[in-house]
């Protein structure tokens, strides 16, 4: 019950190319080492970012890149991309309720409505939320650090 990994681990990388992608060629033996994740889950990643066109690699000698503007990359299509049944596994109902119980006998039906509430709920939200919000966030507090080295510099004077 519950988003996996995958999802952080794509959005750091999504983070890292559009960050540095310009300047570097972004691998996935260099995202390896900047997301402390295998090089083999990375590339498994990069497959499912580029069947849903979010980036595009290189041939040869490698290279990702972004392959769309940032706001058109919410998270929910991140996820989707990822483990494109997510929202179904997301939260379940046991499979073996006793028939003979009237509890056990409906509780799938009555247990359905709310959960697919909640996964409406959750889509909408995620589909709000896209790279371009992450980035932002993600350079808002890389400023804030730099502002806070310079800050223990200057004491340090």
């Amino acid at each position: 019950m519950h988003i996996s990994t995958k999802c952080s681990v794509a959005l750091h990388c999504l983070i890292f190319i559009y960050e540095y992608g310009e300047k570097t060629r972004v691998t996935s033996d260099l995202l390896s080492k900047s997301t402390g994740i295998n090089s083999a889950t990375i590339r498994n990643i990069f497959r499912a970012l580029k069947k849903e066109d979010i980036i595009t690699v290189k041939a040869g000698t490698g290279g990702a890149e972004l392959n769309c503007p940032p706001d058109e990359v919410s998270l929910y299509r991140v996820c989707k991309a990822l483990e494109p049944d997510f929202l179904s596994k997301l939260i379940g109902v046991h499979q073996s309720p006793s028939v003979l119980c009237p509890v056990g006998r409906n509780i799938h039906h009555v247990l359905d409505r709310s959960y697919q509430k909640i996964r409406d709920d959750l889509r909408e939200s995620l589909e709000k939320i896209t790279l371009a919000d992450i980035i932002s966030d993600y350079e808002g507090i890389d400023q804030e650090e730099e502002e806070s080295e310079e800050g223990k510099e200057i004491e340090n004077k």
